[in-house]
C-alpha cells in the first residue's frame, strides 16, 4: 500500500513539473516505486494462491502489465483527441500523469479486502532465518542473466515495432495503432494459456516451448509486407514473448528463498530490466551500421529479426541451463510447517 501510494503521489507531482530536471528527478522516484511494486506484488499474489492454480494466475498477473498498456492507450487517444476541443492542448501530458494518479485507489481495496500473505504471517510466528547471501549467488547470478535475456527479447520485439511500421511501411498512426493493439491481445493470450500450461508440464518446459515457437514466428513477424500478415505476425510473436513472461511470476517465486521471497524475485528482474534497458537504441543502431536503405532509413526488420533470434536462443539456453542450478519447484509449498 505505501508502494502504490509513493508511485501515484509521484505521478500526480510530474504532471506540474514546472522544467525538465524536475521531471526527470520525479521519473527516477517513480521507477524506485515501480521497480519495488513487481516484486511485492508477485510475492504477494503467489503466496496467497494456492500451489496447483498459480501457472494460471502467474499468467494473469504478468498480463496486467499489457492490459494497462492497452488502458494506456486508450487514455493518450481520448486525452489527445478531446483535449484541444476543450482548449487544454498545452496541458495534454500534464493530463495523462494526472490521469495516472487513480491507481492510488487500490490501496481503499487492498485494505479493506486483500488479506496478509500467510507465507509471511506464518515466517514472522516461526521467526525471521538469517540467510547466507554467498549461499545463493549462483542462483542470483543466473537468475539476473535469465531476466536481463527474458527482458531484451520482449523490448527487442515491442520497443521498435512502431519505428518499423512507420518508418519500413509508411503506415499512418492509426494503422500502427491497430497493429499494436492486436499485438497487445496476443501477448495477453499467450501469458495466460503458457502461464496456465506451465501448470502441467512444468515452468522450464513451458518457456522452452515458448522460446522454439517465437523463433518460429520471426519471419511472418518481420518480413511480411500486408497488413494482414503483418497482425498475423504481431499477434503470433507476443503471443510467444509474453507467453514465456506469463511462467516468470510463478517461476521466480518458486526459485526464491523462502526468506528472501520479498525482494529476490523483483530485485533480479529489475536487474535483469537495467542490463536489458538499451535493447531500442541497440537495435536501431544495428539496423543503421549494418543495413542501411536509400534516403537514411534502415531495414529495421531485419536488424529486429536477427536480434529477435538471438534473445530467443539466449532465453532457451539459460532456461535449459536453470536445470543444473535449481529444482523448479512447481507447487511449492510457501507456508512453512509448524514448529
Amino acid at each position: 500500500m505505501i508502494d502504490i501510494a509513493f508511485y501515484s503521489l509521484i505521478e500526480l507531482l510530474t504532471a506540474f513539473s514546472p522544467n525538465f530536471t524536475v521531471f526527470l528527478v520525479l521519473r527516477a522516484l517513480y521507477g524506485v516505486a515501480m521497480g519495488g511494486e513487481w516484486g511485492l506484488g508477485a510475492a504477494m499474489a503467489m503466496e496467497a494462491l494456492p500451489a496447483q492454480r498459480r501457472g494460471f494466475f502467474s499468467g494473469l498477473l504478468q498480463e496486467g502489465y499489457m492490459v494497462g498498456y492497452l488502458l494506456a492507450a486508450a487514455a493518450y487517444f481520448l486525452v489527445f483527441h478531446f483535449a484541444p476541443l476543450a482548449g487544454l492542448a498545452k496541458y495534454d501530458w500534464r493530463i495523462l500523469f494526472i490521469i495516472g494518479v487513480l491507481p492510488s485507489l487500490l490501496i481503499f481495496y487492498i485494505r479493506a479486502h486483500v488479506p496478509e500473505s500467510p507465507a509471511w504471517l506464518a515466517r514472522r510466528t516461526a521467526g525471521v532465518v538469517t540467510l547466507s547471501p554467498l549461499r545463493y549467488l549462483p542462483l542470483f547470478v543466473y537468475t539476473i542473466l535469465l531476466m536481463a535475456a527474458m527482458n531484451f527479447m520482449s523490448h527487442g520485439t515491442q520497443d521498435l515495432y512502431a519505428t518499423f511500421l512507420q518508418k519500413q511501411h509508411g503506415f499512418l498512426p492509426g494503422t500502427v495503432s491497430t497493429l499494436s493493439i492486436v499485438a497487445a491481445l496476443g501477448a495477453i493470450a499467450g501469458g495466460i494459456v503458457f502461464g496456465a500450461v506451465s501448470q502441467r508440464i512444468g515452468r522450464r518446459p513451458a518457456m522452452l516451448a515458448c522460446a522454439v515457437l517465437g523463433a518460429a514466428f520471426v519471419p511472418l513477424w518481420a518480413y511480411s509486407h500486408t497488413i494482414a500478415l503483418l497482425g498475423a505476425g504481431a499477434f503470433a510473436i507476443q503471443f510467444a514473448v509474453q507467453g514465456a513472461w506469463g511462467v516468470i511470476p510463478a517461476h521466480l517465486n518458486e526459485l526464491s528463498p523462502a526468506g528472501a521471497r520479498g525482494t529476490f524475485p523483483g530485485f533480479t528482474y529489475q536487474l535483469g530490466n537495467l542490463i536489458s534497458a538499451g535493447a531500442a537504441q541497440l537495435e536501431a543502431a544495428f539496423a543503421f551500421r549494418h543495413y542501411p536503405l536509400p534516403g537514411g532509413s534502415a531495414d529495421f526488420g531485419k536488424a529486429m529479426a536477427i536480434i529477435a533470434l538471438a534473445m530467443f536462443a539466449a532465453v532457451f539456453v539459460l532456461t535449459a541451463l536453470g536445470y543444473f542450478v535449481s529444482e523448479e519447484n512447481r507447487d511449492a509449498a510457501f507456508v512453512p510447517d509448524s514448529p
